[in-house]
Parts: C-alpha cells; sequence; structure tokens
C-alpha cells in the first residue's frame, strides 16, 4: 500500500512510501529517509497529525488503522548526539572542574592558597570523583538506553548544570578559609554518603536486569535479594532517593550552603522525573502496587 508523507511543519508532501499493513514505525522510518536524506531515522517524529503525538516505532500501520492513501506527518528533530555521549561529557566535567579548585591554584585563592588542606577537603574530593566516576562507568557498563539519541541542545544545557554546581560547591569546600565540621558530623555524613552511593548503584544493577538487552520490554520493578533495593517497596524512583540522600549527606559532611543548594535543585529535577514515571507505571501497569509513592517515602 502507499502511504504519504508531509512535512509537520508546513504540510508539504515529501513523498510516497510503499509498504505493506505489518510494517512498523521504525521500518518506516528509513523510507522516509530514503525520500529526504537530511532526515536521518534519529531526527524523526512520525505522527498522525501535524501537531499529535510522536508515534511509537514498534507500532504498526495497521494497528494505528493507516491504510493505503493515509498520510503521516514528519517532524524535523534537528540535530542529534547520542544519550551516551551526553552522559560522558556531563558526568566528566565535573570532575574536571572540582579537581581545579581542589588544586587550590593562586589564580582562584590568592597567595592563601599555599594553606593546608583539611581533612574535610580532602575527603569531599575523593567523594565527589567517586561519584562521578561511578556514573562513567554506569554509562559505559551498566545503563541501557530506551532511546539512541537526543537533541544536540541538551548537552550544552545538562554541561553547564553539573559544571557550573561544581565549581560553585568546590570552590567553597576548597576554600582555604574553609571551616571544617566536628568528627562526628565528618564520619556521619561519609557514612551516609558511601550507604547511598552504593544504594543508587543497586538499584541501577537491578534495572538493567529488568530489561533484556536490545528491548524495551518494560516490567515492574521489584526488591531483588540485595537489602538496598528494599526502597523499591515504599517508592518508585529509589535511585533518585539515594541520588538525593548522597548529596544531603555530602552536604552534611561538608556543612556547604552550595552543597545543600545542588542537593535541593537536584532534589526539585528528580522530583519531576519521579512523579511522572510514577504516573507512567499506574496508567501502564494496572496492578502496580498501590502504596508506593513517587520519591519519598510515604511523603512524594
Amino acid at each position: 500500500m502507499e502511504v504519504e508523507i508531509l512535512d509537520a511543519k508546513s504540510s508539504k508532501l515529501l513523498g510516497k512510501c510503499q509498504v505493506k499493513g505489518d510494517t512498523t514505525i521504525k521500518a518506516l522510518k528509513n523510507e522516509v529517509y530514503k525520500l529526504k536524506k537530511s532526515l536521518s531515522i534519529h531526527r524523526q517524529s512520525l505522527r498522525l497529525e501535524p501537531r499529535g503525538k510522536t508515534l511509537n516505532d514498534s507500532d504498526t500501520l495497521q494497528a494505528l488503522n493507516i491504510s493505503s492513501g493515509g498520510k503521516l506527518y514528519v517532524r524535523d528533530l534537528g540535530p542529534q548526539i547520542s544519550w551516551k555521549g551526553v552522559f560522558l561529557a556531563e558526568y566528566a566535567g565535573p570532575i574536571f572542574v572540582y579537581l581545579i579548585f581542589y588544586q587550590r591554584p593562586s589564580l582562584i585563592y590568592g597567595t592563601a592558597a599555599s594553606n593546608a588542606m583539611s581533612l574535610t577537603a580532602n575527603i569531599a574530593a575523593a567523594c565527589w570523583t567517586a561519584h562521578y566516576g561511578k556514573r562513567l562507568l554506569e554509562t559505559l557498563f551498566v545503563h541501557r538506553f530506551s532511546h539512541a539519541t537526543m537533541p544536540l541542545r541538551n548537552l550544552f544545557k545538562n554541561c553547564s548544570y553539573y559544571w557550573a554546581f561544581a565549581g560553585y560547591v568546590a570552590y567553597h569546600v576548597n576554600h582555604p578559609l574553609f571551616t571544617e565540621p566536628s568528627k562526628a558530623v565528618l564520619y556521619a555524613g561519609l557514612a551516609g554518603f558511601i550507604v547511598s552511593e552504593l544504594g543508587n548503584f543497586s538499584i541501577h544493577m537491578l534495572l538493567r536486569n529488568l530489561r533484556p538487552a536490545g528491548s524495551t520490554v518494560r516490567k515492574i520493578p521489584v526488591p531483588d535479594g540485595n537489602p538496598l533495593s528494599q526502597l523499591f517497596n515504599f517508592v518508585s524512583c529509589p535511585n533518585y532517593t539515594y541520588e538525593f540522600f548522597s548529596w544531603l549527606s555530602f552536604s552534611l559532611m561538608t556543612t556547604c550552603v552550595p552543597a545543600l543548594i545542588f542537593a535541593a535543585a537536584g532534589m526539585y529535577q528528580m522530583t519531576l522525573w519521579a512523579i511522572g514515571k510514577h504516573k507512567n507505571y499506574k496508567k501502564e501497569f494496572k496492578d502496580y502496587p498501590k502504596g508506593r509513592k513517587a520519591i519519598l517515602p510515604f511523603v512524594i
């Protein structure tokens, strides 16, 4: 059968594709690419209406009730970059930026830069580096992405957020006039940070094992044998919960207000993501556990 492909913005006919009823949207994107070489499959958003919802790659034309002579609209999503590439850039940057301040260049701190580094600053630098080092390794070896790419503009937005906060926090924690907290506060914060990092990693591994390689299968996540995964009994996105607790613990460990601001900003964004994912879980799975919250047990 024949399907017309139109530009979503101008409604201009780009061409016609000869396809079958069981052709998927993903396969159709390859045909659209033949019509317009500037539209790689990752730049395409196919819709039933010019301003309609993006169709899933797994949908077939038959399931969408598209018959011969039917129309589909394609929107150019703009330049794309791989999710893995964005994650590597946004996580490598904070290590580099933080360690610049950790070295205490006189250009930043002046003649006081030669003052002895505090124990808290040394531990904080190790924690900061370990956190983002873990993220880099998870990006390379753990995470499985539902989509291959994202808009290129996200690279600059995401990197600006992480890199700027890295400089903001590092400047204060590594400052020659930094006042250390008590040893009790320092080690309490360090203990909370380590447990939260282990919890975050445990959830990422559980989610990885939940989705077979090369698929987009979705299942209800439930705790496994790891006790740190028990948080799934209370929230839909415990990886975000542990992430927030990591930075809350880092803030306690350093008694640094900029670190607390960073934790609060991250919590705000992760709460929005968690609420969205929580709603999707409940919509997709009719037997989804009713007692779960999105990110904070019994609260949100």
